[in-house]
Parts: structure tokens; C-alpha cells; sequence
């Protein structure tokens, strides 16, 4: 809802299983929004367990 407000476009998806096993949940946006959605993160104290891209068909994390 915080990144619906601050006008980013987001896609509520199933967690792809090679970040986690489960029925977690998982926010897509677009990559040009990244520093604004870790700003929104940090302000709001949103607990996250990551953020993800996909690079040659394998999941990174965000450092």
C-alpha cells in the first residue's frame, strides 16, 4: 500500500521458489524505482527478508 501511495507501479506475485520454499508473497516494481522503495523501507521500518533481481536466470539479492 506504502509504494501504491507514492505512485510505483507494483505486481503482487507468488515468491519464485528459488528465493524460498513456501507460500511467501512477493512486490515487483520497476528497477527504476529501487532507491525510492528502500527509502520508503527504511522510513516506514517495512520488515523485508530482501530485495531481488534476476540475473542469466538465477535470483541475487541486493547488498
Amino acid at each position: 500500500m506504502l509504494l501504491e501511495y507514492a505512485d510505483i507501479e507494483i505486481d503482487i506475485r507468488p515468491t519464485p521458489k528459488e528465493v524460498t520454499a513456501g507460500c511467501a508473497l512477493s512486490i515487483e516494481f520497476p528497477g527504476e524505482n529501487l532507491s525510492q522503495v528502500k527509502e520508503i523501507i527504511a522510513s516506514e521500518h517495512v520488515e523485508i527478508r530482501g530485495i531481488y533481481f534476476k540475473k542469466e536466470d538465477k535470483y541475487v539479492t541486493m547488498e
